[in-house]
């Protein structure tokens, strides 16, 4: 712990658009050096079986609340030394899974925005990096909530996955990187930092 340190906490449920503005201008007294958007939420069933109200959430999380927030840092801080945006996606940001579509679909969204504006931004000469974390199975509270669950043990259930504190790490090396992506791919389970993914077709005005 640093004693030097001052952590400020503040609770807001971001699937409300009005909330996600009034959240932005309320750390207007603060020098952000780096945002990271990792609000998110699970939802696992076919596309005619999701919850509806859970899917609504979701839509305004991952993809309202994640562009708003992310265009206004960008708006105040894009040609500041230093700063960095890090979204968080997925592993299914870039394949699709089956009882997770709907999912899939916004961290797809998740992705292409990021890996476009991290794009955009060095096209233009933009100082600022932006990044995204694309996550496989990793031990947190996420299936649990996903599924209603009580109780959700990843130990014997799930055959791979990384626990929070190595997802830690992960992010340290991609936030000290020069590259877009960070990926956890699916076949090894091994972490890789990578340059963007999705492709490009750069526009300049004349």
């Amino acid at each position: 712990m640093n004693p030097n340190l001052d952590v400020v906490i503040r609770t807001v449920d971001l699937s409300v658009s009005a909330n996600v503005y009034e959240f932005y201008e309320s750390l207007q007294q603060y020098q952000i050096e780096t945002w990271i958007n990792n609000a998110g939420i699970g939802s696992f069933a076919s596309v005619g079986e999701q919850n509806l109200k859970r899917m609504e959430s979701m839509l305004h999380l991952h993809i309202e609340a994640l562009t708003v927030l992310s265009t206004l840092y960008v708006r105040d801080y894009a040609n500041v030394e230093g700063s960095q945006i890090i979204n968080i996606s997925s592993g299914g940001g870039y394949q699709i899974v089956g009882n997770a579509v709907t999912y899939c679909a916004t961290k797809f969204y998740v992705s292409a925005f990021s890996e476009g504006l991290a794009q955009e931004l060095k096209d233009k000469g933009a100082v600022m990096r932006v990044k995204v974390l694309a996550p496989a199975s990793t031990e947190t509270e996420f299936i649990k909530r996903a599924l209603d669950l009580e109780e959700f043990h990843y130990k014997g259930v799930v055959p791979k996955y990384h626990t929070a504190k190595e997802m830690d790490g992960f992010m340290l090396e991609l936030y000290d990187s020069e590259k877009v992506v960070g990926i956890v791919n699916e076949k090894t389970y091994d972490f890789e930092l990578r340059d963007p993914i999705y492709p490009y077709a750069s526009r300049t005005r004349s």
